[in-house]
């Protein structure tokens, strides 16, 4: 049996063994027939059924663990901090566990040649100002009378183009966050000051263009949601490092040094189906999985969310898995991935891991760049 073939035997019968035993212990029935999982009621919109549940984190999911406190989260900017690790020019931080040698272990993921996107379109005009030019005739266009002669012998061939404007940081468009988009106390990544993003010429520091030459690696998905055994996490529900390891479990994949590791809670399933919800509740990764990431030394994390389970649950720290990644470890983000189609051929195929290519573009002195994210199983 190969790999793929064993990883999804294994998860097969581990969702048998944990579905059944959640349901038997877990599952209520509302007022109007409908089961809705640890949950106090629920609503129908549309096809999609909505559990509403007491809290923000999950009361069983953080059984058997101490949740951090403020002050251990306020702690991990040093006890997780990477400043100096890779030298105090170093503006790539955890892409630095990316390696020649991890970027060739990442190829040996690439098992049956398929590959999807990992991105939402960017709408027009919700997401992106757009203006079109379209010229039928090129030799007509203005200005044509001072072309080469052999630009106006041509009548045939006419052309299309478009100026833009886009801001791709916020809920809805997938972007990469560089290490320069958040400061803690007014300090960047390996200790620089704000005062090194100028209005009009950007970042001087940690800006997008440390990664001109890509992010090229493993990815793995984790599919919380999926161990959870619902179609997707409520707003405010926090994952946390047993999520991570019950998903490896189940899928049958352990993350290591060097990878991309992609949390799926489901909302993009919720995006398809009724659209973008807004507003500032969302589910996400909770601080508690910093150390984990840090432990693990994951080169890069992405989700189907804005990252930061919200509310946080911690009154001073408003985004603690942003300013922590991003100021302290230098773990670049992935955030508003549409990982919906990547779950779906992750679960057929039975392979939870693949060859990640993300490739920001070029923006001087930018925070960050809107991006395709391609998995390649």
């Amino acid at each position: 049996m190969d790999d793929g073939a064993l990883a999804a035997s294994l998860g097969r019968l581990a969702d048998v063994a944990v579905v059944s035993a959640d349901r038997a212990l877990h599952e209520l029935r509302d007022g109007e027939g409908e089961y809705c999982r640890d949950g106090i009621s629920a609503e129908v919109r549309g096809e999609a059924r909505v559990c509403a549940r007491p809290g923000g984190v999950d009361a069983a999911m953080t059984a058997g663990r101490a949740m951090p406190t403020q002050d251990d989260v306020l702690g991990y900017f040093s006890t997780l901090s990477n400043w100096g690790r890779w030298g105090d020019d170093d503006e790539l931080g955890t892409l630095n566990h990316i390696t020649d040698d991890v970027r060739l272990a990442a190829a040996q993921a690439v098992r049956h040649g398929r590959s999807v996107s990992c991105a939402w379109e960017v709408a027009v005009p919700e997401d992106m100002e757009r203006s079109t030019t379209t010229c039928p005739c090129a030799a007509d266009m203005p200005g044509a009378e001072n072309m080469p002669s052999g630009f106006h012998n041509d009548r045939r061939w006419g052309f299309s183009s478009e100026r833009l404007g886009i801001m791709f940081h916020g809920n809805t468009i997938t972007h990469v966050d560089s290490p320069c988009h958040i400061f803690w106390e007014g300090t960047m990544y390996n200790g620089r000051s704000h005062s090194l993003v100028d209005a009009a010429t950007g970042s001087a520091w940690a800006a997008v263009t440390a990664a001109a030459n890509g992010i090229v690696t493993r990815g793995v998905l984790l599919d919380v949601a999926r161990v959870r055994d619902v179609p997707w996490l409520e707003p405010g529900q926090g994952v946390l490092p047993e999520d991570l390891e019950e998903a490896e479990r189940r899928q049958g994949v352990r993350v290591r040094s060097g990878d991309a590791v992609l949390l799926r809670t489901g909302y993009g399933r919720v995006r398809h189906e009724a659209g973008d919800t807004g507003g500032f509740t969302q589910a996400g990764w909770h601080a508690s999985c910093l150390p984990w990431l840090h432990e693990r030394e994951v080169a890069l994390i992405g989700a189907d969310t804005p990252q930061d389970v919200q509310p946080s649950g911690y009154e001073d720290v408003l985004m603690p898995v942003h300013a922590v990644s991003l100021v302290a470890m230098g773990l670049w983000l992935l955030d508003n991935c549409d990982l919906e189609a990547c779950a779906t051929t992750a679960a057929e195929l039975g392979q939870w891991d693949f060859h990640l290519a993300v490739a920001p573009v070029r923006f001087a002195g930018t925070s960050g760049s809107p991006v395709n994210p391609i998995a390649t199983f």
